[in-house]
């Protein structure tokens, strides 16, 4: 799991735990470790800049890090592990799945697309798009939609009506909208329970 441009903070680690509670694995990476962590940054308005002037490559070796962790779990299988992120996590989200073939779901929330969309080519994984009609970034589906069109990718699409950026976060009531974040909850359990499981 990819967290908000926030970092780490306690409603990411409540989706992890509510994840994994749901019968998953769930692993919430803290992008910010090399700076001590989340937590570890006093300041917590620095947490969107330094995420920002973070490379896409560290963000990528850092997920493929943690892969490589949960594949070394006797409790895991290694061989059905997907990827879900919010908001610059949604972005983050995209990124892996065009870096590790071999994730076999991935869900990106509100995602900005951080690469250009030929790199969508070397996406393996089923990808299950979430957005909101109020949302600027929603503008960048129709290029999403026909990159992953082009290169015959497994993809769908879910854009709620009334609903803006970052409405599944229950913790900012100007943007969280109840029954969006239900159904979108619903959809992404789905999506994992398709291509995670056995029988996938």
């Amino acid at each position: 799991m990819c967290h908000e441009n926030t970092g780490l903070v306690e409603h990411i680690k409540d989706v992890t735990r509510r994840l994994a509670g749901a019968g998953y694995v769930s692993l919430a990476v803290d992008l910010l470790s090399r700076e001590g962590g989340t937590e570890g940054i006093r300041d917590a308005a620095r947490v969107p800049g330094t995420l920002s002037n973070t490379p896409n490559d560290q963000f990528a070796q850092d997920f493929q890090d943690a892969l490589r962790y949960l594949q070394g779990q006797p409790y895991v299988r290694g061989d059905r592990v997907g990827m879900v992120g919010f908001c610059f996590g949604g972005g983050v989200t995209w990124l892996v799945a065009s870096r590790i073939p071999s994730l076999r779901a991935v869900v990106p929330f509100y995602g900005p697309l951080p690469m250009p969309a030929d790199e969508l080519r070397n996406v393996s994984a089923p990808v299950l798009a979430i957005y909101g009609e109020r949302d600027r970034l929603t503008a960048g589906i129709p290029t999403i939609e026909a990159a992953m069109g082009q290169y015959g990718k497994t993809f769908d699409k879910v854009v709620y009506a009334n609903a803006g950026h970052a409405f599944l976060n229950d913790t900012r009531s100007g943007s969280y909208n109840a029954e969006a974040a239900r159904d979108a909850w619903a959809r992404m359990l789905a999506w994992f329970d398709r291509y995670l499981k056995d029988g996938a």
